[in-house]
């Protein structure tokens, strides 16, 4: 049969997908990135193909997303490179075609997407800071004693939750410390956390957004039942969570690479291919261009980040 392979890549996790025609999900992977996406991906070939091992397929396409995409494009040869909203988008309608609101909570990244009949009419991302966001929630589990995958089971337990200030990573330290000493409940602290996560969202990234029914909640954050709850609490909507919706990125430009005009076969041997990529600073115009290399087996396969052709990299 022929399939699509789909990569979201990550400053947290790699996640992805392989798909045949109908847009089903032949196998899937999710993995930390370790900040190093070349072997990430490695890996991550090598869990799929792991599961496909058994099943004849040809993959006649390759879709990247996320913030590494442009350089694992490079590397797989990839016939299509896309922004993260327009991949889950396009994931997300595929499975829920009358979907308005798209919440996504990642490990370093939030985003909302507004649709309407199954067109992006707005969206936002968060800035700087990733107060909010998975990895703050992990490092919080940390300092609790607590595995950041028992939050949301424990955060439902809680009777009354603390008010922790969440504005910022290192105020939300503060506060939970504080809250700690004063003698709240685990239970309290950990659902407070839950419900600063969704109002730090809301006050940010969704600012001035109108959410509307039906809202997907995707991301690592997703699988919190605490938070999932905790959205529910302050929208007034029923937030749904797909199984998959942390694979929604991937599935997404997977089925945007089924769709381009452009082909080409891929072969997991690719993994046994030397890669190496090579920051350089451009001097030859005061732009002073930080230009990326990236070499396949010590030959150079593509370059960005020239303003003007005296930056122009070539073999």
């Amino acid at each position: 049969m022929n399939g699509y392979l789909g990569i979201d890549i990550g400053s947290i996790s790699t996640k992805g997908v392989i798909i045949n025609e109908q847009q089903q999900i032949l196998a899937s992977a999710y993995i930390w990135t370790k900040g190093d996406p070349i072997s990430a991906v490695k890996e991550l070939l090598f869990l799929l193909e792991k599961q496909t091992k058994d099943k004849e397929i040809d993959i006649l396409g390759v879709g990247t997303t996320g913030s590494a995409r442009k350089l694992i494009g490079s590397m797989l040869g990839a016939n299509v490179v896309k922004n993260e909203i327009t991949a889950h988008a396009v994931g997300t309608l595929s499975i829920h075609p009358d979907v308005r609101t798209i919440l996504e909570i990642g490990g370093q990244d939030s985003k909302i997407i507004l649709l309407e009949n199954g067109i992006v009419t707005d969206y936002a991302m968060n800035t700087l800071c990733a107060a909010g966001t998975g990895s703050f929630l992990s490092s919080q589990a940390e300092r609790l004693g607590t595995k950041v995958e028992d939050f949301g089971q424990i955060a439902l337990n809680s009777k009354h939750p603390a008010k922790i200030a969440a504005r910022c990573t290192v105020f939300a330290e503060s506060d939970l410390v504080h809250k700690m000493q004063i003698g709240y409940s685990k239970e309290d602290i950990i659902a407070g956390l839950c419900n600063s996560v969704v109002s730090n969202y809301l006050n940010n990234v969704g600012k001035g957004k109108k959410i509307i029914e039906p809202v997907i909640f995707q991301g690592g954050v997703s699988k919190n039942v605490g938070v999932k709850k905790a959205f529910e609490e302050a929208t007034g909507y029923k937030v749904q969570v797909d199984e998959n919706g942390h694979l929604m990125g991937a599935l997404g430009v997977a089925i945007l690479s089924s769709r381009s005009p452009i082909l080409k076969k891929f072969s997991f041997r690719i993994t046994e291919e030397n890669f190496e990529t090579k920051g350089i600073e451009c001097n030859r115009c005061p732009n002073h261009c930080e230009i990326i290399c990236v070499r396949k087996n010590k030959e150079l396969i593509d370059s960005w980040g020239n303003r003007c052709e005296n930056g122009m990299i070539r073999k």
